[in-house]
């Protein structure tokens, strides 16, 4: 229901091709960061990705070779909400596209494009309904479970939770990447069953 879903304000349309116009034209600058980006291919004729990585963080930016723009971009952001110790095991992705873009999939895409190259995904305090749809439909192929997030530790509550818990802004899902298991990624990161906390390292 949308109101479990701590919805969030998306910028408006405008904003997000002004952003989206900025990113083509460094990308066709040289001696920007964005210049000459490593792409790959998707399965849509025309479009290719570029990646970059910045201090752990991924951007990834879908880009129409056609019609020379930028049709949106994803970034795996690092979270300060966790600790020291499951910090390289968490990103939590944030999106933007084109009006025009969206509903083509190209989010999903780069969000298994993250998830299969081992990166395991934590939805942000607020999601929009469309977020709250992708993470639904990627559930069906990637382990899916709700974390609380409190002092920088985190608990593992479980594949299914009550209405009020999913409602708690301490409450995020995740998402497994590829070669990930339930109880590595718990050993991995620190996370505890819920109601136990342990030490940090």
């Amino acid at each position: 229901m949308a109101m479990e879903l701590r919805i969030d304000v998306n910028p408006s349309p405008q904003e997000v091709e002004k952003e989206l116009e900025a990113l083509r034209a460094r990308m066709k600058r040289r001696g920007d960061r964005l210049y000459g980006l490593p792409q790959a291919a998707t399965d849509v004729p025309g479009l290719v990705l570029r990646y970059r990585e910045a201090d752990g963080e991924y951007y990834v930016y879908v880009v129409d070779e056609a019609r020379d723009r930028v049709a949106g971009y994803t970034v795996f952001n690092r979270l300060v909400e966790v600790g020291r110790r499951a910090d390289p095991y968490v990103r939590a992705p944030h999106s933007k596209y084109a009006a025009p873009y969206q509903r083509m999939g190209l989010a999903t895409a780069v969000y298994r494009w993250g998830l299969d190259a081992g990166l395991c995904l934590m939805s942000g305090a607020r999601q929009s309904e469309g977020a709250h749809g992708l993470w639904m439909a990627l559930a069906r192929h990637y382990e899916l479970g709700y974390v609380e997030v409190r002092r920088k530790r985190l608990a593992y509550l479980g594949k299914h939770i009550d209405p009020a818990r999913r409602a708690d802004l301490h409450t995020r899902m995740v998402l497994l990447g590829r070669g990930w298991t339930l109880p590595g990624y718990m050993a991995a990161t620190g996370m505890a069953r819920a109601g136990f906390a342990p030490a940090q390292h």
